[in-house]
C-alpha cells in the first residue's frame, strides 16, 4: 500500500477513520480515490474492490483497441524484412479478446505460453483414437457450430473489409454459442480466427488491412464446446478476380472433394497425398509439404498426420470411428513455404498465391460423414456462388 498525507475518509462501508493509505493498483491503473485507514479495512473490501480493478482494466483494453483503428497507424513491425510477395501486414494488433469465464476452456487459453499440455503429453504417438458414440455426438454438435461460425464470416467477405473486423465478428459469434475460439492463444496465437490472404499458405493473423478487389482470402475457423474442437476452412474470392486464381481456387476445392471420396475403413491416411497431388499436378500447380491435416476431437492436433503430397510415409489405416481433417493447400508456383518473423504467417516463398479448403470427417463403416458440412446449397463451398 502506498501512503498519502491528505486528510481522507476511509471508503470502507461503515468505517469512517482517517485514511492515509490508497490502493498501489488503483494508482496504477488512474482509479481515483480508494483511501482506506488500514490494512485490515482494505482486505475486508476487497471483494467488492476488485471489481473496480476490473472494469478499469476492460475500459483501457477498449480503449486501446479504439485508438489502433481510429489513428490507422499502420507500422512495419520488422523493418529490413524481404516479403517474398506484395502482402505486408498492417500493425499495431488489436489486443487479444477476452472470453466470459463461464464458457468452457481448453487447457492452453490460460497458459502463459498457450501451452497444450494434454497435446504435449500424447506428442510424438501413433495411436489413433476410435471415439464412442457419445463422443461422435459430440463432434457431431462442436462441428455444427463451427460451420455457423464460418457461415456468418463468409456474409463478411467483401472489397473494404478488414480481416480485423472478420475476426471481432468470428469472436463474437463463438461466444454467442457459447464456444471458444480453440485459436486464441493456441501457443500464443492472438486472434480467434486464421486469416490468409493472396500468397498466405496458412496461419495469417487478422490485420487491419482492407481486403482488395482481385484477392483471395482463406478464413479457418475452430471453436471448442463441451469438450470437443471442430475445424473448418474455406477460400473465397474477393470481387472479380483473374482465370489463374478461379482455376487454383476450384482445383484446390477438388483436390478435397476428391480425397474425401476415397474415406473408408480399410484406406492407408498416406493414400489421401497421393490423390490430392496427381489432380493438383494435373492442373498445373503444387501442394504444399510442411502443413498437413490431422486427427482432431477433445484435442485441437493429434494423431493421424495426414500429408497431402504423394509418397508420403504417414502412418495408419482409417478405421469406424476416427475422426480428422482433410485440408490441402495447393500453390500456383512452388510448394516451399517460409514463415514471417511473428511465427505465425507461412507465405509461399516465390510469393505467388496459394488457396486452401478444410473439412472435419468422421470414418463411417461404410464411408465417412463430412462433420462440417454445409447444410445450404447442397453442401457446396460458398466460392461456387460467387462465380
Amino acid at each position: 500500500m502506498a501512503s498519502t498525507e491528505a486528510r481522507r475518509e476511509c471508503e470502507t462501508e461503515g468505517c469512517s477513520e482517517d485514511a492515509k493509505l490508497q490502493c498501489p493498483t488503483c494508482i496504477k491503473l488512474g482509479i481515483q480515490g480508494s483511501y482506506f485507514c488500514s490494512q485490515e479495512c482494505f482486505k475486508g473490501s476487497w471483494v467488492s474492490h476488485k471489481l473496480l480493478h476490473k472494469k478499469a482494466k476492460e475500459d483501457k483494453n477498449q480503449n486501446e483497441s479504439r485508438n489502433c483503428v481510429e489513428k490507422d497507424i499502420n507500422t512495419d513491425p520488422w523493418p529490413g524484412y524481404r516479403y517474398t510477395g506484395k502482402l505486408h501486414p498492417h500493425y499495431p494488433l488489436t489486443p487479444m479478446r477476452l472470453v466470459p469465464s463461464d464458457i468452457q476452456r481448453p487447457d492452453y487459453a490460460d497458459h502463459p505460453r498457450g501451452i497444450s499440455e494434454s497435446e504435449q503429453f500424447l506428442k510424438g504417438t501413433s495411436q489413433i483414437k476410435i471415439l464412442c458414440p457419445e463422443d461422435i455426438e459430440g463432434m457431431r454438435v462442436v462441428c455444427t457450430l463451427a460451420r455457423e461460425v464460418l457461415d456468418l464470416a463468409a456474409e463478411l467477405v467483401k472489397v473494404g473489409v478488414t480481416t480485423e473486423e472478420i475476426d471481432h465478428a468470428v469472436h463474437l459469434a463463438c461466444i454467442a454459442r457459447n464456444c471458444y475460439p480453440s485459436p486464441l492463444n493456441y501457443y500464443n496465437f492472438p486472434k480467434s480466427c486464421c486469416t490468409s490472404v493472396n500468397e498466405v499458405i496458412c496461419h495469417g493473423i487478422p490485420d487491419r488491412r482492407p481486403l482488395e478487389e482481385g484477392d483471395i482470402l482463406n478464413v479457418d475457423i475452430t471453436v471448442y464446446h463441451n469438450g470437443f474442437h471442430g475445424d473448418l476452412n474455406e477460400t473465397f474470392y474477393i470481387g472479380e478476380v483473374d482465370e489463374e486464381t478461379k482455376k487454383l481456387v476450384h482445383t484446390t476445392y477438388e483436390c478435397l472433394m476428391q480425397s474425401i471420396d476415397s474415406v473408408k475403413p480399410g484406406i492407408r491416411y498416406r493414400e489421401l497425398g497421393n490423390i490430392i497431388q496427381k489432380h493438383a499436378q494435373a492442373n498445373g500447380f503444387s501442394v504444399v509439404r510442411s502443413y498437413c491435416g490431422h486427427g482432431i476431437h477433445r484435442l485441437f492436433h493429434t494423431a493421424p498426420n495426414v500429408p497431402h503430397y504423394a509418397k508420403n510415409k504417414a502412418v495408419g489405416v482409417m478405421k469406424p470411428g476416427h475422426v480428422f481433417t482433410i485440408e490441402p493447400m495447393i500453390c500456383e508456383g512452388g510448394w516451399q513455404d517460409e514463415t514471417w518473423p511473428d511465427g505465425w504467417t507461412a507465405v509461399t516463398r516465390d510469393g505467388k498465391r496459394s488457396a486452401q479448403f478444410e473439412h472435419t470427417l468422421l470414418v463411417t463403416e461404410t464411408g465417412c460423414e463430412i462433420l462440417t458440412r454445409r447444410l445450404e446449397d447442397n453442401g457446396r463451398a460458398h466460392f461456387l456462388n460467387q462465380m
